[in-house]
Formats: structure tokens, sequence, C-alpha cells
């Protein structure tokens, strides 16, 4: 039985010990490495090269969405499951559209975490399926978030400045001048009807965006 690799990626040091001790279970699965920072995960990656990048989304400083970006920009093949808190339908297609091979719910049951796994491993894509399910009733009903209408990079900029980030913290984490992440924000706010960053950020709250 071959061994699959995997590095956790989680800001929360008690979360990434939960997640090992679970896996610990599977005779085939191995933790072989552990990130705290979308960073620190890009440079552990290519040290240890694992098999499957087990990731959370809302971290400090690089958040999850920009960390696939250019995980995948720098090794196409990289396979990365997403393992958050957030369960609305709008993050997991960013996701997926960003390069990750996986989103799964971090309420799922252990059992689902390693079905996921193993499913990424293989070069399948796996979604929740309760998010599968709310993503595809939202493509029926043909209703459109109001955030669908922005880019990745202004979706990216968006969620940081519902954090409540400035724009000088988000330009120096995203490696743009603020010039440019003030752009954005024009952008941003224009698109979503929103005067200010209170505006932004009851917009991501009232979305499912932000954890309450």
């Amino acid at each position: 039985m071959a061994m699959i690799t995997v590095m956790l990626v989680d800001d929360h040091a008690v979360v990434r010990m939960g997640f090992k001790l679970l896996l610990q279970e599977a005779d085939d699965i191995a933790v072989v490495a552990e990130a705290a920072t979308g960073e620190e995960a890009i440079k552990r990656y290519f040290e240890i090269k694992p098999d499957v990048v087990v990731m959370d989304i809302a971290m400090p400083g690089m958040g999850g969405i920009e960390a696939v970006t250019r995980l995948v920009a720098k090794d196409p093949a990289v396979k990365v499951l997403i393992l958050s808190a957030h369960e609305d339908s709008i993050h997991p297609p960013r996701l997926l559209k960003a390069g990750a091979a996986g989103y799964l719910s971090k309420r799922s049951a252990p059992e689902e975490l390693m079905q996921a796994i193993k499913q990424v491993a293989a070069g399948h894509i796996f979604i929740d399926p309760t998010l599968a399910q709310a993503m595809a009733v939202q493509n029926l009903s043909g209703l459109q978030n109001p955030v669908e209408v922005l880019s990745d990079r202004e979706f990216e900029i968006f969620m940081l400045l519902a954090k409540g980030q400035s724009v000088v913290h988000i330009a120096t984490t995203l490696f743009l001048s603020p010039r440019t992440v003030g752009t954005h924000l024009y952008n941003i706010k224009q698109k979503l009807k929103a005067a200010n960053s209170a505006e932004l950020t009851l917009i991501a709250l009232h979305n499912g965006l932000l954890d309450h």
C-alpha cells in the first residue's frame, strides 16, 4: 500500500495537532510537514514535496487563495485540499478556479477528510457534498451573489479589507503597491455599492464569508 504524504497548513497549532492525530489512524496517510502561514507553506512544499497539501484559507498574512495561486504557478502538479471553516457557496468555486483540487468543511467527519485526501492524491476533484449541493442550488436558482462580480484579485482584497486590514498591510502581504490596492478598493466599492470598509465587512458577514 503506497503511503500518501501530507502537509498540514493552518495558523492554529492545536488544530494542526488535532488533524495530525486524526490522520495517524490511517495506515496509508502520513503527515510529513506543517506550516502556519501561506508563505511558510510555499517554502515547505518545495522542500518536502508532499503528495497533498491540506490547507486552511483564513490565515494571517497571505491567505489561502493567494497561497494556492502561487503554488500552482510554481508547480502545476501540486494537489491542494482546502480544509476550511467557510461553508458558503462562494469560496469553493474561487479556490477550485485558483487551482485547488478539493474543498472540505472543517466540520466534516474524520472519514470524509481521509477520503478527500485519497481522492485528491489520486488526481480527482473532491468537494464537500453539502457545499456541492449548495453550489448547485445557487446555480439552478440563477441568483448571483453580489461578490461574484469581483475578480479573483478583487475578491482576495475584499476579504482582507472585510477583516479590517489596512491598505498598506494588504499591499505588503500581496506584494502590491498601496496605490494598486487603493485602485482595487475603489473598484470593489463601486461594484458592491459600498461607501466604506465597514460596509464591505457587513456585505461579507451578510453573505456568510466571515466567521461571526
